[in-house]
């Protein structure tokens, strides 16, 4: 069993102490506080430095954390704050509806399920939290590209996958159907991602009306739509009920 590597250790440490530490610092202050020599404490303080996860004020010479790294710790507590304040409605949604329920928000290009109920009944399945799922193929990242301009562009270049032989794979298409959800205010997938699979999904908003996750359900295509191929009114219904439900738990109470 390998140990730990101790230049990762020691900037682990470092950083811990520039979190708890009242002020910045200085080099000596931090090499004594370590009980490391002052090349070794410039050399990872440089590094840490030169990933933006440490910064050193111009006037006093001393060292702070970083906006990179505020950024993580930010990105971290979004992400399980929009867990936390959906768990209490994506319950029900699971109930009411008879199908899996989803939250998920965008990380790095792709949809990533902070938060998974299953569905309430007998059948074999699998926990999707921590899943990343294909953005174009889904209710939920379909939903989440409406109101993210950068993250469609990105998507439409990169040449969407086709999973099933309805997955939406041309820019005209996608866009067509973004449009189309920014317009209902909810998004939906038949067949896009799984053969004989749908689903439906609307935004959650937080404060000033931000898109900052989807919360969806998922289930057998003859269970969400209806004979004629479109999502069933009333679970659409309730789908944008939980997502207003939980935005206004996020502060986007206008919406």
């Amino acid at each position: 069993m390998p140990g730990q590597v101790q230049s990762i250790a020691r900037a682990a440490a470092m950083l811990r102490l520039l979190a708890n530490s009242s002020g910045r610092l200085g080099i000596g202050e931090i090499a004594r506080s370590l009980d490391l020599p002052k090349g070794t404490a410039h050399g990872i303080v440089r590094t840490l430095q030169d990933v933006g996860f440490v910064e050193q004020d111009k006037t006093s010479g001393k060292y702070q954390l970083g906006a990179a790294l505020l950024h993580l710790g930010t990105s971290y507590l979004d992400i399980n704050e929009l867990r936390s304040r959906s768990i209490n409605w994506a319950d029900p949604l699971a109930v009411r509806s008879g199908q899996a329920v989803r939250i998920g928000t965008l990380l790095e290009g792709k949809v990533l399920v902070v938060h998974h109920v299953f569905r309430p009944d007998d059948t074999l399945q699998t926990l999707d939290v921590g899943t990343l799922l294909p953005p174009h193929a889904t209710a939920l990242g379909k939903v989440l590209l409406a109101y993210d301009g950068a993250a469609a562009s990105a998507v439409m270049q990169g040449g969407p996958e086709p999973y099933t032989r309805r997955t939406l794979v041309t820019a005209r298409a996608l866009a067509k159907a973004l449009a189309e959800i920014r317009d209902n205010g909810w998004g939906a997938e038949v067949e896009e991602m799984t053969p004989g699979e749908a689903g439906i999904a609307a935004p959650i908003r937080g404060y000033g009306g931000l898109v900052v996750g989807a919360i969806g359900l998922s289930g057998p295509v003859d269970q969400v739509c209806t004979a004629q191929g479109s999502p069933r009114p009333a679970l659409v219904a309730h789908v944008r009920d939980a997502a207003r439900a939980v935005s206004r738990d996020l502060g986007g109470a206008r919406w």
